[in-house]
């Protein structure tokens, strides 16, 4: 059996001198290739543990490795993508791609030929020398994503990427991901409140309860890929997953009064 890229191992989160506690001892690992999605209500630290995991935030305890080492700060291997895209509003969208190289030391041709690439992969390969001002929301969205790819991450975090789009955009979105994924094999972890993109996107879901956060439930989707939205296997998930939720809920009622 091959080891986890990423474990993450009794992980608690706490700020300064507060005793109040993010996220309590959590524990899970993720495998190369594999995509994960961390669901819960607002609060309940799923933002939290995405920054822990991408190095942007210190652990209070526990420990969390990207291939066997710790991660102690941001690194190349394991790049955040969030939902305000990040984009360069006076760089063509070319640039802004070619902007995750800015620190490396790849040749100008090179830098363009990926980055050129990549924006084929989103589909907009003829699109490369208009501003971000000039493109939807879902175009900036892959814009974003190509830059992201670029690099070559082997960890790609997530946080409600697609929150702010409307539906038909976002479903889109996913479908692209997917096929990404599927292609570059791509480890994701995606943070999200959308049941729905979970089940579709996702090998295992975790539900997060709050106060403090913890892993309430984790879900293994064992459904083949791409995925019947209206079939009956993803409503049965659909309800599982929904059920679960109305759990911690009454857990949170019963046990934080």
């Amino acid at each position: 059996m091959t080891n986890p890229l990423i474990s993450i191992e009794h992980v608690f989160k706490q700020y300064g001198n507060s005793t109040e506690v993010i996220l309590q001892d959590i524990s899970f690992e993720v495998n190369k290739g594999e995509t994960v999605a961390i669901l819960g209500k607002s609060g309940c630290g799923k933002s939290t543990l995405l920054n822990l995991i991408g190095g942007f935030e210190p652990i209070t305890e526990g420990t969390i490795l990207l291939d066997g080492k710790p991660i102690v700060k941001p690194s190349k291997r394991c790049i955040m993508l969030m939902q305000n895209y990040g984009l360069l509003p006076w760089k063509s969208v070319l640039k802004n791609v070619e902007f995750a190289f800015e620190s490396s030391d790849i040749p100008k041709q090179e830098r363009t030929e990926r980055a050129t690439n990549y924006l084929k992969m989103v589909g907009l390969e003829d699109r490369l020398h208009v501003l971000p001002s000039e493109l939807s929301g879902g175009m900036q969205q892959r814009v974003a994503i190509a830059r992201a790819l670029a690099i070559q991450p082997e960890v790609i975090l997530m946080d409600e990427p697609f929150a702010a789009l409307d539906t038909f955009t976002r479903y889109y979105l996913q479908q692209e991901l997917f096929n990404i994924q599927q292609t570059e094999n791509t480890t994701i972890i995606l943070v999200t409140h959308d049941i729905d993109e979970a089940i579709y996107l996702a090998d295992r879901v975790f539900i997060l309860s709050p106060n403090p956060g913890r892993i309430h439930k984790e879900i293994r989707i064992k459904l083949p890929k791409p995925r019947d939205r209206s079939s009956a296997d993803f409503a049965h998930y659909r309800e599982v997953i929904f059920n679960e939720f109305q759990f911690t809920q009454t857990y949170e009622i019963e046990f934080n009064i």
